[in-house]
């Protein structure tokens, strides 16, 4: 029996710049294939002609009211790409009705926002797909296979690093930007929990099922070069209910710009994954180094699937419950010392009449923190405070 073809899904995108664009184009490449279609976009200011040149045929719907968009469209999901401390209020309104979400990571900016949208979406009975891409990639199950398997030996640990560069103009580009509240309003826009939150989630995952009582502890040195609240150079220790260290050191003030990965410590070998270009290496005992580089499933597109069928949701939220206790752990720590002006210098940025901050011999420290599973405190850095102990 041949079966009917399936009409796209009708989406509504809340927040269609930044980032957002990303998701546009996305949507684009999702609505050629005839899986979805762009009913609407949320955005404070519209988008103009230039901007939907891609949808001239059959331009969408636009409102700051994301409520009323969703009503008037008939949108059966939305994509929700808006500042952290909005995400709460949109999946909420989403979920109230019937409304199937794709949410930016960090879901929420704490652990009770978060446990309002499980709880939002649970009673909607509606589906909610978290954005953490990376979860999507093709490697991460080989990864999970080759460990059980036994290639590396016995799992000791798992460490990511991530050093990326982010210049001045980089935190005037939102009100939100480099900011840990706003007025009573969580934000918690730091390196660990936003811009390099891939490292830790992704890092979580392969330790585990992703889920917040897989943690026993958490450890935090927070830390910024830049005239902002949140951390921009950072380390943390995860201690999970096995008993394994999972450490990320991060950083926006790179020497060099490098790639972000994970690495899974065996005593026998080791698994490095680079997230982003989802490229494995495998070093061990006996063996030459293999690599592989892997395919990706779209996280839009997998919603799409599960909405229409029943393909299963790769990032449900009680995945990513482990990442959450991470925010909280980190919007409830001490706020982030500054370094001492010796500890970094000022280079030119990416962008014209832009400059950025360079922290000193950052770049060898976040890999060394993935590479030995130990905290910047314990690594010597001279201006390393004491670990930040928090429990979830």
């Amino acid at each position: 029996m041949t079966s009917l073809p399936t009409a796209p899904v009708p989406i509504v995108l809340a927040g269609a710049r930044g980032h957002g664009r990303w998701h546009l184009a996305n949507i684009r490449r999702l609505q050629h294939r005839g899986l979805v279609r762009l009913a609407g976009i949320c955005e404070l200011r519209p988008l103009d002609a230039t901007e939907l040149a891609a949808f001239a045929d059959e331009p969408p719907a636009q409102s700051d009211d994301f409520g009323a968009l969703l009503d008037s469209t008939g949108a059966r999901a939305a994509v929700v790409c808006t500042p952290i401390q909005t995400h709460t209020a949109l999946a909420l309104t989403a979920a109230a009705r019937g409304v199937h979400l794709l949410l930016e990571k960090p879901p929420a900016a704490s652990r009770a926002d978060f446990d309002r949208i499980l709880a939002g979406v649970r009673e909607a009975g509606t589906a909610c797909q978290i954005g953490f891409q990376s979860f999507g990639s093709h490697a991460v199950p080989a990864i999970r296979d080759l460990v059980s398997g036994g290639a590396i030996g016995t799992v000791l640990g798992y460490g990511a690093a991530g050093a990326w560069a982010r210049d001045d103009a980089y935190y005037r580009r939102a009100p939100w930007a480099g900011r840990r509240r706003i007025g009573e309003t969580d934000v918690v826009d730091g390196v660990l929990t936003n811009p390099l939150a891939h490292a830790v989630a992704t890092a979580l995952a392969l330790a585990g099922d992703g889920t917040a009582h897989e943690v026993a502890s958490i450890e935090t040195e927070l830390f910024r070069a830049n005239p902002i609240e949140a951390d921009d150079t950072s380390c943390l220790r995860i201690t999970t209910t096995a008993g394994l260290p999972v450490t990320a050191a991060v950083t926006l003030c790179a020497e060099q710009a490098g790639e972000p990965y994970v690495i899974v410590h065996g005593d026998r070998g080791r698994v490095t994954f680079w997230y982003k270009q989802d490229r494995v290496l495998v070093q061990r005992a006996g063996h030459g180094p293999e690599e592989t580089v892997h395919g990706r499933t779209d996280l839009l597109e997998n919603l799409a699937a599960h909405l229409t069928g029943d393909t299963p949701l790769l990032v449900p939220p009680h995945r990513t419950g482990a990442f959450m206790e991470v925010v909280e752990a980190v919007r409830t720590a001490p706020e982030p010392r500054p370094l001492p002006d010796g500890a970094w210098h000022t280079a030119p940025g990416t962008a014209p009449a832009t400059t950025r901050r360079v922290v000193r011999g950052i770049d060898a420290l976040v890999a060394a923190g993935a590479d030995t599973l130990t905290l910047f405190s314990e690594l010597g850095a001279p201006w390393a405070l004491p670990t930040e102990v928090s429990s979830p």
